[in-house]
């Protein structure tokens, strides 16, 4: 069996190096580091055009965390509470994560890739998610340690089950935005306790399609992709949905 290849979609912010500081396609260790230990080789999918022969080359996509999505991504004004949102990059995802969809690509989405998920299936956004009712779930911006710590009720014998284990589970995530409407084709495997915000959603029938709200990179959790990585690697590249 050959080393599954793994595309990540990279940010695209400014970032500063040596004397350098200019806009740059970005991919944090921790996300690189926990494809490496699943078995994955990791490859950074820079925003822009080419999405098909991007797709050739991989065997499974990884939609990593990151700012807000544009509210006219899932037909919505914007509020005054949205935040920085890059659109080129929401673009350039939401197109990769519709063809993953369509040609049954294996495709995980950590926080930001699970609202792309949401919304590249039809659903939408609470842009923020006080306004809507629910609970304060930035607690800790910039930080995934113990502060942003809190409990999620898993479906037994989901995709989410496999990553983070089934009924209550602890886990970790600092944002204002979440699931409103439930995208086409996905289900809930997972609500936050206690006030019941979608945090996983999956995809049944695909090989593996699965979004969640936290962040399972990080060293803080013991959360493994390795059942990511493993589906990307047994996946039968001419097996495709026409």
């Amino acid at each position: 069996m050959t080393t599954p290849v793994i595309g990540l979609c990279a940010a695209f912010e400014s970032a500063r190096w040596g004397f350098w500081e200019q806009p740059a396609a970005i991919l944090p260790g921790t996300y690189l580091d926990k494809v490496r230990s699943a078995g994955g080789l990791p490859v950074g999918l820079i925003p822009g055009t080419g999405i098909e022969p991007l797709l050739d080359r991989v065997d499974g996509l990884l939609l990593m965390g990151g700012v807000d999505l544009e509210p006219e991504t899932y037909g919505a004004a914007k509020s005054v509470k949205t935040e920085a949102t890059v659109p080129e990059r929401d673009a350039f995802e939401l197109v990769l994560a519709r063809a993953a969809l369509a040609r049954d690509l294996p495709v995980l989405g950590i926080c930001r890739g699970m609202q792309i998920l949401n919304v590249a299936a039809g659903g939408t956004l609470h842009q923020h998610l006080p306004d809507a009712g629910f609970a304060e779930h930035r607690r800790s911006p910039g930080r995934l340690d113990d502060a942003t710590f809190h409990e999620v009720d898993v479906v037994p014998h989901s995709r989410a089950a496999e990553l983070a284990g089934s009924g209550l589970q602890v886990v970790n995530s600092h944002h204002h935005q979440g699931i409103d409407a439930v995208g086409t084709g996905a289900v809930v495997t997972a609500w936050s306790v206690p006030d019941r915000l979608p945090e996983a959603i999956e995809f049944p029938g695909r090989q593996y399609a699965l979004g969640v709200q936290w962040h399972p990179e990080v060293e803080h959790l013991p959360h493994a992709l390795t059942g990511f990585v493993a589906v990307a690697a047994t996946r039968d590249k001419e097996d495709q949905p026409a």
